[in-house]
């Protein structure tokens, strides 16, 4: 193995030699930003470090645990020293106890796992033990038990975070929002729920079927009538141009944003380059930098709540 890695990063590197193992089809999830991993049937985020002061110390992103709780059959790998010391932990359990364990102002969370298989929590002696989850591969490759039909790709659960995030920001500057997809989930809740318009408004000036079918739209009131200010649609697998079709149905209302949220800002020029009549009307937003928003936005919140302005 190659000399110049990091101590972490050869025990990430055994992780998934071990995990070969059990399975022989191991692929990198491409469209997180996380070190990621598709492995039989489960998504798992694997992390290492070294011992420390009686404890091994992991810092995640907020966004990074967000991302991979929303996948199937999630999981994250916590390497603690040496692979004899794995604790494979259900990522939904770990978000659960994200309000307990601390973190900064830049949503960077504090993991540490002592010497008696506990996550440190805060407040004095606080715990979450997690003896159960050393070693345990059997959790890892035990079958997820959701049905065919309601089971998502990495790409599918990925869109549905992104249009959770996008709902969640309207929201908070107090934008009308609405959303297609009413049985999603983001954290554990529906897009429909999330949303907080039930059924797209009529437009004058704009096809209702392809309206009602944009990603994310967010809405101001004036009197009874609801004005589109900001359209958005998520295009990761499926290329550009058939968000860019659905949201041509906006380009009479001149006050209208209309964003394309992707991975592939090359892609998205040369679209719009074959349509140079709208091409200043759209624009790109890669799927980082909306996290950025994102997780910007929710500290906001919190440290107005800190200070009491």
């Amino acid at each position: 193995m190659n000399k110049l890695l990091s101590n972490s990063d050869r025990l990430s590197f055994g992780f998934l030699e071990k995990a070969k193992t059990f399975y022989s089809d191991i692929e990198l999830v491409q469209v997180l930003r996380s070190r990621t991993f598709k492995i039989g049937e489960s998504n798992i985020l694997v992390r290492s470090a070294s011992v420390g002061n009686k404890r091994y110390f992991f810092g995640l992103n907020y966004l990074t645990i967000e991302e991979i709780s929303n996948l199937e059959n999630p999981f994250i790998a916590f390497i603690c020293g040496s692979l004899d010391r794995i604790f494979i932990i259900p990522a939904k359990v770990l978000f659960q106890h994200l309000h307990q364990i601390s973190h900064d102002r830049n949503g960077e969370y504090k993991i540490n796992i002592d010497n008696d298989a506990n996550i440190v929590l805060t407040g004095k002696n606080n715990r979450f033990a997690c003896g159960e989850y050393l070693n345990n591969w059997d959790l890892l490759l035990t079958p997820p038990t959701y049905s065919e039909e309601s089971r998502n790709t990495v790409e599918e659960s990925f869109h549905s975070i992104l249009q959770g995030r996008l709902l969640e920001i309207g929201n908070i500057r107090g934008f009308k929002t609405f959303c297609p997809n009413k049985s999603k989930k983001f954290n554990e809740r529906t897009l429909d729920e999330l949303a907080t318009l039930k059924n797209c408004p009529e437009l004058q000036f704009s096809d209702y079927n392809l309206l009602r079918q944009i990603d994310v739209v967010w809405f101001k009131t004036r009197g009874s009538n609801y004005i589109p200010e900001y359209a958005f649609e998520v295009e990761l697998s499926t290329g550009v141009w058939s968000g860019v079709g659905r949201m041509s149905t906006l380009l009479d209302y001149s006050n209208v944003a209309l964003y394309v949220i992707a991975n592939d800002k090359k892609r998205f020029t040369q679209v719009l380059s074959t349509f140079p009549e709208m091409e200043k009307r759209y624009k790109f937003i890669s799927s980082n930098s909306l996290g950025d928003l994102y997780s910007a936005e929710l500290n906001l919140i919190q440290l107005r709540v800190d200070i009491g302005l």
